[in-house]
């Protein structure tokens, strides 16, 4: 009987470890596993750098970070003004930039460049504000990000005597000129993002018949092909008035070319490395949106490169604790 007694309790206990032993495993597991994502986690790192090759992408700089970049445009590659006699453009340079980025928030940033210039209009003086409306989310409750980009670009080159030209000034005002963007992105998963971007340009002063105000839309996409390399493509399509462009093709000898550009981007640590080729000559976008005058077609595009390095003065958060590239969304 006692015998009996014991067999019935020691069976009793059974199921009492089993359970205690699955609850373990379990807990175990729950911490192997990733941990679920937030409710509508944002979308990082839709891009890599705050520029694609001619155009802004959607990024900006985090809050007391400090990005330095320095753009070059050489000659044209082919063409009457390329080849072996200008080492295929290397021989000339048809602008230089030098900028820095700074975040004052996390979406906003303000920026400070010095570039060449690539026309009659030289000597430019940028400044410029980013800041980010909207940001995408993983779960799509917010599809798209939004970003608004806004420059002020004024020109220290000496004033022309002629009235016809670019360059006449007749006072401070006529040096300025400035863009405004949207920026719509949309990362679709890991390998791909895509933006497009409404931009309005306005310069104060121009040529006889040339537009002083100029709508254009862009395109650019990132396209994944390794770790740490990516394709990136932009392309700008302004809206010029048929009859001043037809006046200004005619008498002035020139033809005005929508600006693509194609590169490859190198990410290494704290560098962001584009190499590319465009047909526009010129870095600032009061100049290649309106005044790209270079045909791909006829050998006029240039190789360029931007390299960019990002310093860190949050003491609290160092920058390698900053989010990473995002999920599959």
């Amino acid at each position: 009987m006692k015998q009996t007694l014991t067999i019935f309790k020691t069976m009793g206990l059974i199921p009492l470890v089993l359970y205690a032993l699955d609850s373990a495993a379990q807990q175990d597991l729950e911490k192997e596993l990733p941990a679920a994502p937030l409710r509508h986690e944002k979308v990082s790192a839709t891009f890599k750098s705050t520029k694609l090759i001619n155009g802004h992408s959607n990024e900006t700089i985090y809050k007391n970070e400090l990005d330095f970049k320095v753009d070059h445009r050489f000659g044209d590659i082919a063409g009457n003004n390329g080849g072996i006699k200008q080492f295929f453009g290397l021989d000339n340079s048809t602008d230089i930039r030098i900028g820095f980025e700074y975040g004052i928030t996390d979406r906003l940033s303000v920026g400070l460049a010095r570039a060449k210039g690539a026309t009659a209009v030289r000597q430019l003086y940028e400044g410029s504000l980013k800041y980010r409306l909207l940001e995408q989310t993983i779960d799509d409750y917010i599809p798209v990000a939004i970003t608004l980009f806004a420059s002020n670009t004024l020109t220290g080159v000496q004033a022309s005597t002629n009235p016809s030209d670019a360059t006449a000034y007749g006072n401070f005002r006529d040096r300025q000129n400035y863009v405004s963007q949207i920026i719509l992105a949309r990362k679709f998963n890991s390998s791909f993002s895509f933006s497009i971007t409404p931009s309005y340009v306005h310069r104060n002063f121009t040529a006889f018949r040339d537009q002083n105000d100029l709508f254009a839309i862009g395109a650019g996409g990132r396209l994944k092909l390794s770790k740490r390399m990516a394709l990136v493509v932009d392309y700008f399509m302004p809206f010029r008035n048929k009859s001043d462009k037809a006046y200004l093709e005619q008498n002035s000898g020139v033809k005005f070319y929508n600006p693509l550009g194609a590169g490859l981007e190198i990410e290494t640590g704290g560098h962001i490395f584009h190499l590319n080729f465009t047909n526009a000559t010129a870095i600032e976008e009061m100049q290649f949106i309106p005044q790209t005058t270079s045909s791909w077609l006829k050998g006029q595009y240039r190789w360029g490169f931007s390299i960019s390095r990002r310093f860190s003065f949050d003491k609290k958060k160092k920058m390698a604790d900053k989010p990473k590239a995002s999920s599959e969304k």
